[in-house]
């Protein structure tokens, strides 16, 4: 089946129902699918895409889930997810390989998909979510480097179908699995025009404690600057007691979620992106999206953050708000056109893309088309 070089790869990429893929506006994980799916159609890949009927893709559209179920009161996640997965392992036996990107649901049913299975671990939600991923992969496998797909691999189901973990970080790895390769996200540039920048600063992501909303405003009245916060409220307490207060549409400004088209606007207008974390964060698309459009970052040195982050090149990294604040200046001194250009060179999509792609050929044990 699978390991013909006579005819296209084709590959069942399962993206998350959460929001629609690509997105509206928020949805991280649906924005990354979309991009990879989209590079390797161009690539001569046969892609179904595996999402909710609102979708867009320029594969071919599958889909039992009507909708994002983040939108919709009325829809039971759980269940739509698991609705979403069994038929897509249902129609594993069309393809040559699956990809995961719905976290660890898939995982559980790996022994009934009946061929490889790529799951890219996008961050662990939580660490009780762990045995699912050690019970689908396998001990003692070697793995691969950074933008490397070498001999690592995973689990092996009843039926011998391998499970092959891809890590977004170095630092996101966990000690406990075994890897296939660590993929950066990558990210459409043309998406992400050059920016004229300004003096304000930009704190862009959901409203939640881990994303230090409340430490990017005391970073912003620090300096005098003007703060603008973007990003869905996911903890609805913390927004009424430590940021709410604060929004005063002058000094404080609070433009809710924003879709692709306003991101690389709001992005590119600002002199700084501030990401003053709380958790180690996996990758931080919306740090690399704000390089994208030339505008530097001050980050906390935390997670991916030291990964992504060219220090001295495309921002800073600190330790706390008197440090952020000191790394504003700094920061919004950096070259734009440098920030842009390093962002273009290690996060583009054509780069993610390639490297999937590699990654596929390997598993499916084909060689790579000449």
């Amino acid at each position: 089946m699978y390991g013909s070089t006579d005819r296209p790869l084709r590959v069942a990429m399962l993206a998350p129902v959460a929001w629609r893929t690509p997105p509206l506006h928020y949805g991280p994980w649906e924005r990354v699918t979309s991009m990879l799916t989209e590079g390797l159609v161009k690539r001569g890949v046969q892609i179904t895409l595996f999402a909710t009927a609102d979708s867009r893709t320029s594969g071919r559209l599958e889909a039992v889930v009507p909708h994002g179920y983040a939108e919709d009161p009325s829809m039971d996640g759980r269940v739509w997810e698991a609705i979403h997965v069994a038929h897509t392992l249902a129609r594993s036996a069309d393809f040559d390989l699956v990809h995961n990107q719905l976290d660890w649901l898939p995982l559980a049913f790996s022994e009934l998909c009946a061929v490889p299975m790529v799951t890219t671990i996008h961050g662990f939600s939580d660490p009780r979510i762990l045995p699912a991923y050690q019970r689908a992969g396998s001990p003692g496998a070697s793995s691969a480097g950074a933008g490397s797909p070498g001999a690592g691999s995973s689990g092996v189901g009843s039926r011998g179908v391998r499970s092959h973990y891809v890590a977004i970080s170095e630092a996101d790895r966990s000690p406990d699995l075994d890897y296939a390769a660590v993929i950066h996200h990558g990210i459409d540039m043309d998406e992400l025009p050059a920016g004229p920048g300004g003096d304000d600063l930009v704190a862009f992501g959901r409203i939640h404690p881990d994303k230090g909303t409340a430490q990017a405003i005391a970073i912003a009245l620090a300096t005098g600057r003007r703060l603008i916060i973007c990003g869905i409220v996911q903890d609805e307490n913390y927004f009424a007691e430590q940021v709410e207060p604060h929004i005063d549409g002058r000094r404080v400004l609070y433009r809710g979620s924003v879709g692709p088209e306003e991101r690389a606007a709001v992005l590119g207008s600002a002199a700084v992106l501030l990401h003053p974390i709380a958790f180690p964060e996996p990758f931080g698309l919306s740090v690399v999206e704000a390089m994208a459009c030339g505008t530097p970052v001050v980050a906390y040195r935390l997670g991916s953050m030291p990964e992504v982050v060219d220090e001295g090149l495309t921002g800073f990294l600190v330790d706390d708000v008197a440090g952020a604040g000191a790394a504003v200046a700094r920061a919004s001194r950096l070259d734009r056109r440098a920030v842009r250009a390093t962002a273009a060179r290690r996060f583009g999509a054509e780069r993610m893309a390639d490297e999937y792609l590699r990654l596929y050929h390997r598993i499916v044990g084909q060689s790579m088309p000449r």
